[in-house]
């Protein structure tokens, strides 16, 4: 909780940090604010950080400042990144059965969202309204409390056992297998090698006949085993359940790609929302406006509600017809679709937007900033969808080896939809024309229905 209070507490507002303390123009500042995203997902890749600086009455900042910033948003990338997901394996590795993990990452998810509605909030409004400095602070003392709490507990936790990376030894089947490309597979199962514990450390994994042109990594040839029956050449002879392992994480690619997809197009809106809101009207009465880099909250407060009232009376309701909760697959797909329809009124909010803004000619749109809302509380329900379910298929389908990784592949998907989203924005920015440094002038409503449909839409009407 203290770790995502601090990280979005300073994530959530990084778009407008940049802009305001750093001059960098609104386009650049989110296409860094998606690196910055991806690169905590995807530690340690940090270096793809790159932006134009602002020219004009306000002073660009010197190579010492640009250094000193890159440099913190570096540690902050491996900070953040080195522990977002691992807790949620380390936290699901305390329990032996099923239910227990699944209600720790219903309780894991609830907690993250409602920490980064704090941090997106309360200490957005402290760096908007009182002190950069202070909101960072603040940033810190929860970090540090977190890591003295977690510190705490570390005499009652279960530890596993270190085996080596299940990574490198799926490297060693590619290796093996091309080694072995000319040998023909055999049909007699003595003829491949199982492990010193034999067949019967594969008995819980049916071994499977797809792929079957890497069951040569573990095919039996000469000089593989020494005398008294270990491997000789380590990249030469590998254990079927490793082949296994390896064929289990070649089915689940497709459906990560779906997910990198999905992903995408949530983490393009939630970069762009922030562009739009600062243009819009955000007061709420007289007195308080809403800090551009807190609309976001509203898919993180929506996304905790939806978490519990899916647990708790969705997926009852579903088992009372049909006797079973909703497969993983289901609930991603539910997630897809609700993507989609946030994607389209996203672009048909953005039309009425821009409508406004030519009408009255002035770069503060007389337009309430609340019509943001439908299209975050759209996603938001789709992420209470889609990523718990990412996280049970893939602790369903991962093989034994791979179980306290899976929840990286959840982290592995958002940063390359970050990544992927920066190269979209940048590419529809120098092609398109559609995203200039005032989205007055642009078409952003048109970045909206491509990332909805996939398809050009430039010879679209300009209401679009």
């Amino acid at each position: 909780m203290c770790l995502t209070l601090a990280a979005w507490g300073w994530l959530s507002n990084l778009i407008v940090f940049l802009m305001e303390e750093f001059n960098v123009k609104s386009v650049d500042a989110a296409l860094i604010s998606n690196v910055v995203n991806g690169c905590l997902n995807l530690f340690p890749i940090v270096g793809a950080i790159i932006a134009d600086s602002s020219t004009g009455l306000c002073k660009s900042p010197s190579t010492t400042q640009s250094a000193v910033l890159y440099s913190g948003l570096a540690l902050l990338s491996a900070g953040v990144g080195g522990t977002r997901f691992t807790i949620a394996t380390t936290g699901a590795n305390q329990f032996d059965k099923q239910e227990d993990r699944d209600t720790f990452f219903n309780w894991y998810f609830f907690i993250m969202y409602v920490s980064a509605v704090i941090g997106s909030t309360a200490i957005v409004y402290v760096e908007d309204n009182v002190s950069w400095a202070l909101g960072f602070v603040l940033c810190f003392l929860a970090s540090l409390i977190g890591l003295a709490i977690f510190l705490s507990g570390k005499r009652f936790y279960c530890h596993d056992k270190p085996q080596g990376s299940p990574f490198l030894n799926l490297a060693r089947v590619v290796v093996a297998c091309f080694r072995k490309r000319k040998v023909l597979i055999s049909s007699r199962s003595e003829d491949y090698y199982y492990g010193d514990a034999g067949k019967a450390e594969i008995v819980a994994t049916t071994p499977a006949k797809n792929f079957g042109f890497l069951s040569r990594a573990a095919l039996k040839t000469e000089g593989d085993l020494k005398p008294d029956g270990s491997v000789a050449k380590l990249w030469r002879l590998c254990t079927m359940q490793q082949v296994e392992d390896l064929k289990a994480l070649i089915r689940i690619l497709p459906l990560w790609s779906s997910g990198v997809f999905l992903s995408t197009p949530i983490t393009i809106q939630a970069s762009l929302t922030v562009l739009q809101a600062l243009t819009m009207d955000r007061h709420l009465g007289s007195h308080f406006k809403i800090p551009a880099g807190s609309f976001q909250v509203l898919v993180f407060i929506t996304s905790s509600i939806s978490v519990i009232l899916v647990d708790r009376f969705l997926y009852p309701m579903w088992r009372m017809p049909t006797g079973r909760s909703p497969t993983p697959l289901q609930r991603i797909g539910v997630g897809h679709v609700l993507n989609v329809l946030g994607m389209a009124v996203s672009a048909l909010v953005e039309s009425k937007r821009l409508n406004v803004a030519h009408n009255h000619g002035s770069n503060l749109v007389p337009m309430l900033a609340l019509w943001l809302f439908p299209q975050l509380v759209l996603v938001g329900i789709g992420e209470a969808f889609h990523f718990p379910g990412l996280v049970g298929f893939y602790y369903q389908e991962f093989p034994m080896s791979l179980k306290s990784t899976a929840t990286a592949m959840v982290s592995i998907t958002i940063a390359v939809a970050y990544f992927l989203s920066s190269v979209v924005i940048d590419l529809v920015r120098r092609i398109t024309g559609w995203l200039p440094d005032d989205i007055n002038k642009g078409r952003l409503g048109n970045v909206y229905w491509f990332d909805d449909q996939g398809r050009d839409v430039a010879n679209s009407g300009p209401d679009m």
